[in-house]
């Protein structure tokens, strides 16, 4: 396995200082972020640390001197967009930069997407199931055509009031990632699997990582604590965040040494890349970089 981080976590950076910044921490590769360039809709959002809308060759061999030169590689490009959106345009723009993603993967010799698959919070899981089917068939044809893999991640994106009741994410459980791989059968459409979005769902976070051992392409480290006295007083039907914050590895519920039990015994050796978004490591650049110094730390237990 390699260790990396997701460069949402320092957006002021640019992709050169990023590199450094893993390397002497120590990391062996990083997801790089790749929204278009503009403002951010959501926090960790609109962070481009590569550019592909008009992404060539020669874009690709520099990106790749850069990382090397500080001794860490790509482990995914990373956007995250809501390509169900019932907004026309919001889901035009995020399928057609999906693909300029996916077609940058190729040039820099990645072949790794992770994304969202997207929803009509409005909707059912039923009711959203033929876009579902409309939008995602050609682009895993399109990753399927150019070897790449995509992993989508299991965030219900169903944390504040604008994304309620459904969340902004279908893929969000063991049962919705069967029908999901059911009807799209490539093995090179799977999962960027977090634990932690398992823990404030109270779900195992453990036992999907042998259910979809051959999915697994990519994986995110980070935690979450649930306040069980503020969830016995507002219940799951608040919003979640009401009742759970996400933490750094090891400061919340997630049992990581299960968690990478699990992972090695399925043969799982791709990345693992710390997810930053524990508010209480939030501010200055120099607090950031100590959270990615705790978590490298932490972590060097499980990822040798």
């Amino acid at each position: 396995m390699q260790l990396g981080f997701v460069t949402a976590i320092v957006p002021e950076l640019e992709l050169d200082a990023v590199a450094r910044l893993a390397g002497e921490i120590g990391y062996d590769c990083v997801e790089v972020c790749c929204w278009p360039p503009g403002k951010a809709e959501r926090r960790y959002a609109g962070v481009t640390h590569v550019d592909v809308t008009d992404f060539t060759a020669e874009d690709a061999a520099r990106v790749n001197e850069t990382t090397a030169a500080h001794g860490v590689s790509i482990s995914s490009l990373g956007y995250y967009p809501n390509p169900l959106s019932p907004d026309a345009e919001e889901a035009e723009v995020a399928v057609t930069h999906l693909e300029k993603v996916i077609a940058a993967s190729v040039l820099l010799g990645v072949k790794r997407v992770t994304t969202f698959v997207g929803r009509d919070w409005r909707l059912s899981v039923d009711d959203n199931w033929p876009r579902f089917l409309e939008t995602w068939r050609p682009l895993v044809a399109l990753a399927e055509e150019h070897d790449v893999r995509i992993g989508i991640e299991n965030c219900p994106m169903s944390f504040t009031a604008d994304e309620w009741p459904g969340g902004k994410n279908l893929a969000t459980t063991p049962a919705i990632w069967r029908r999901m791989f059911d009807d799209v059968p490539s093995e090179h459409f799977g999962l960027n699997y977090d634990p932690s979005h398992m823990i404030w769902q109270q779900m195992d976070p453990v036992a999907p990582i042998r259910q979809f051992a051959g999915r697994l392409h990519h994986v995110h480290a980070k935690d979450a604590r649930i306040d069980r006295d503020r969830l016995d007083d507002v219940g799951i039907m608040a919003h979640p965040n009401d009742f759970h914050t996400p933490k750094l590895p090891g400061l919340g519920d997630v049992d990581w040494g299960a968690f990478f039990s699990a992972l090695t015994d399925t043969g799982y050796d791709g990345p693992v890349c710390v997810e930053v978004e524990d508010r209480a490591y939030e501010g200055p650049l120099e607090r950031r970089r100590a959270s990615l110094v705790q978590s490298h730390t932490f972590l060097r237990n499980y990822v040798p």
